[in-house]
């Protein structure tokens, strides 16, 4: 059910032990973060998808939410060097896949893992042929931002165990 591209969970500590970025599609992945862990890292969370701009973009092109969040979240230098972990919307994770591809945008790790009937399982489909990024996914219809929280709290404590033996 999940897979992972070569190197992944070595990338994922790695920018956490830098104290990179975690850029969420929703915030109940932000809330579900153990903040204590995070701040031992340095480690901040960000989502965007309730920002007035946010709304206000979306409607304005006939987008989704997640879409321009992870757009905001671009324009913010927040996706470079990132972790990006996407649990509920097939179309930030399918905006973030075209950022990889089309605007040489280089997150540290890609944690895909939207659930749902609608575009999630081709949004993770279309990560697993991306090379240039390493990346996290669940396969098919299943996912779901409890997972993403679950994958990241492992890497986290692999970065924390790490740490330990420096």
């Amino acid at each position: 059910l999940t897979e992972f591209s070569p190197n992944a969970v070595q990338a994922g500590m790695e920018a956490i032990l830098s104290g990179a970025a975690i850029v969420a599609d929703v915030e109940m992945i932000c809330v579900g973060l153990s903040k204590p862990r995070l701040s031992y890292f340095g480690v901040t969370t960000q989502q965007f998808i309730s920002d007035e701009d946010v709304i206000t973009q979306a409607k304005a092109e006939n987008t989704t939410r997640a879409v321009q969040a992870m757009r905001k979240a671009q324009r913010q230098g927040l996706l470079n060097g990132g972790v990006i972990a996407i649990g509920n919307a097939p179309t930030a994770l399918l905006e973030v896949n075209r950022m990889v591809r089309e605007d040489g945008v280089r997150p540290a790790l890609i944690v895909g893992m939207p659930v749902g009937f609608v575009s999630a399982e081709e949004s993770k489909d279309d990560l697993s042929a991306i090379s240039e990024v390493p990346w996290i996914i669940t396969k098919g219809r299943k996912g779901g931002s409890t997972l993403v929280v679950a994958a990241l709290h492992a890497i986290l404590a692999l970065a924390e165990s790490a740490q330990r033996q420096k």
